[in-house]
């Protein structure tokens, strides 16, 4: 199963991410964790792994990218051609050495250097040949907005997880993102991130979303480890109730899937 995490930049998507793929770890599950962001710097210190290499860099930057899949020999580097899975990845990565592995896409790096568009076409690129087993999840953290949806990464994957924070702007954002994934035909879930008593308060008087399946409390400790760029260690009751929801939708999302098309 493959799962986009996204919402308004300063939600806690990283955070998320990183809680979710922890507690899937956990609970015996192999997971690829996929940073999709190109100006996000901080995602493998919340999961206590070294920085992994670049993906992007590795195949000699935006021109190497498209010199393979474009240009002299089209399809010649054998990540584009043919099915792919976590196995086939975890080289690309960096594992915890127990069952979590994250690759990075690609970075923003220079002033001038042009838009992120190589990085989406990489993502939909992986993301449409990566097949996943029965015990596989792969978690895509996504750039802040919807651009992810216009760069066609939603399409390849099985559902959206929306990280809503108390702000009006997250809340419209996410209302958004409902609409779109119901155009893309994907289901869409979301989580309210950061709450007290004051905010859920405040929060659940305007939300008309459906699908909210957990509500994240601040946790000092979670706020300070992510300030000190520290892994997170502590897992909140809350994220069990996200992953819950995630697996039992799990199968009707399994067997509703049709074949797309290889990039």
């Amino acid at each position: 199963m493959k799962m986009v995490i996204c919402g308004k930049g300063g939600s806690g998507k990283s955070t998320v991410s990183a809680l979710v793929a922890r507690e899937l770890v956990r609970q015996g599950y192999r997971v690829l964790l996929i940073d999709a962001d190109e100006s996000n710097l901080g995602l493998h210190r919340l999961v206590g792994i070294e920085p992994p290499v670049v993906m992007m860099d590795s195949l000699g930057g935006k021109k190497g990218f498209k010199e393979k899949t474009q240009g002299t020999f089209p399809g010649s580097y054998e990540l584009f051609a043919g099915v792919l899975g976590i196995e086939d990845l975890e080289t690309h990565g960096r594992s915890d050495g127990k069952g979590l592995t994250l690759m990075s896409i690609g970075k923003i790096h220079e002033p001038g250097e042009g838009c992120a568009c190589p990085m989406g076409s990489l993502s939909r690129m992986i993301l449409s040949r990566l097949e996943t087993g029965e015990k596989d999840m792969v978690i895509i953290d996504t750039a802040a907005g919807v651009e992810h949806f216009g760069r066609g990464i939603d399409s390849h994957s099985d559902l959206v997880l929306g990280v809503i924070d108390p702000s009006f702007e997250s809340l419209k954002l996410a209302e958004k993102m409902e609409v779109m994934a119901e155009k893309a035909g994907l289901p869409v879930m979301f989580v309210l991130n950061k709450m007290d008593e004051r905010t859920r308060k405040a929060l659940c008087d305007r939300i008309n979303l459906r699908n909210v399946v957990a509500e994240i409390d601040h946790h000092d400790d979670i706020f300070i480890a992510g300030l000190e760029g520290r892994s997170l260690d502590t897992i909140p009751p809350a994220v069990a109730d996200a992953v819950l929801a995630v697996l039992s939708a799990k199968g009707s999302i399994k067997s509703q899937n049709k074949k797309r098309p290889l990039l």
